[in-house]
């Protein structure tokens, strides 16, 4: 994998958030040619800052509801293979800006697939929704890509909306181009360096380092939690697999085993374990707060036949990982090496599979 991104042009939207900054890290170490699109950092501090993101690419400020920005970035750039992360991504943010959670979330995939469409260098395009898309009906099973797509709250039916717009732009332009799309559902994701807030691993972060008990909103939901780094590689996969092969084009769950899918509140035990020092978590579950999935998980069947790509690390590992970093951040140590040692040893373990 690292001989075919050496030297390819890729444009990565959402470049300046905690996944965006982990792919970026990952195709800077592939030898990727990488532009970047994306608002400021939304959090202080960011990941993007910790690893001197505007050296590693060419990295671009902007709204992805400005199309004409948007346009231009493609033109000059010329970007053979796309990773489009640009999102506002939380559920209790939806709630509260709804508007803008749908200008990002839909418009702004309309915006960028009509800059792929327009853009003749471009030949693979990943598109990265997420695992609430589907009408939850509160099921055992992980949910298929083929069952029906109907997010309940803002940023879940936002993220419907773009992955139905997807398959429209692609069947009515971008197939008959040539261009190579498919639209991926990830899981929970965890790991080093996120900063956002209403997030639970990094609100247990926050919690052990000013020496408070973590507070639990949701103990009983279950979630599928993989480390950061499961979605990535396997979202590089495609892109790759995609780009030499029109046909492997299509929609994916990138989530974890069921095992693997826990509840909140054991994966705060497991954090709190790993963590030692006294970590102590509470709950502290609110009345009448808004809706939110108590059951969700995925069955990651159709990327194991159809990619042979597993999941890598369980959930044990994945917060072991993430504590390996947000120690390091804490004690002042090097975080980016931190983070080369890990997509490294990933890499080696993902390659094996």
């Amino acid at each position: 994998m690292r001989d075919f991104y050496k030297n390819k042009r890729v444009l990565v939207t959402g470049h300046t958030g905690f996944k965006g900054s982990w792919l970026i890290k990952i195709l800077s170490s592939f030898g990727a040619k990488i532009c970047g699109y994306a608002l400021q950092p939304n959090t202080t501090p960011a990941l993007f800052n910790l690893i001197n993101g505007e050296k590693i690419c060419s990295s671009n400020i902007g709204d992805i509801s400005d199309l004409e920005n948007l346009k231009k970035v493609f033109f000059d750039f010329k970007p053979e293979i796309v990773f489009h992360l640009s999102a506002q991504p939380l559920v209790l943010e939806g709630y509260e800006k709804p508007v803008y959670t749908y200008q990002t979330n839909v418009m702004g995939t309309v915006n960028l697939l009509e800059c792929v469409r327009l853009t003749n260098s471009v030949k693979s395009v990943i598109n990265v929704t997420t695992d609430k898309v589907y009408k939850n009906v509160e099921k055992e099973e992980g949910y298929r890509e083929d069952e029906y797509l109907c997010g309940y709250d803002p940023y879940s039916n936002s993220k419907s909306c773009s992955d139905v717009l997807t398959y429209s732009y692609k069947k009515s332009f971008l197939e008959s181009l040539g261009i190579s799309v498919s639209v991926v559902r990830a899981g929970n994701v965890i790991g080093g360096g996120d900063f956002s807030n209403n997030r639970i691993i990094p609100d247990c972060v926050r919690a052990v380092a000013e020496k408070r008990k973590i507070l639990v909103r949701n103990p009983f939901s279950v979630r599928p939690y993989q480390h950061v780094l499961e979605p990535l590689f396997a979202y590089l996969h495609i892109a790759k697999e995609q780009y030499e092969n029109q046909s492997k084009t299509g929609c994916y769950n990138v989530g974890p085993d069921m095992k693997d899918c826990v509840r909140t509140g054991e994966l705060v035990k497991t954090f709190c374990l790993l963590w030692g020092g006294g970590a102590e978590y509470t709950v502290n579950e609110i009345v009448g707060a808004p809706h939110e999935a108590g059951l969700l998980t995925l069955d990651n069947s159709k990327i194991k036949r159809d990619f042979k790509v597993y999941p890598v690390w369980n959930v044990e590992k994945a917060v072991e990982k993430t504590i390996e970093w947000s120690k390091a951040y804490l004690e002042n140590k090097d975080v980016v090496s931190v983070m080369d040692k890990q997509i490294d040893e990933y890499e080696n373990l993902f390659l094996k599979n």
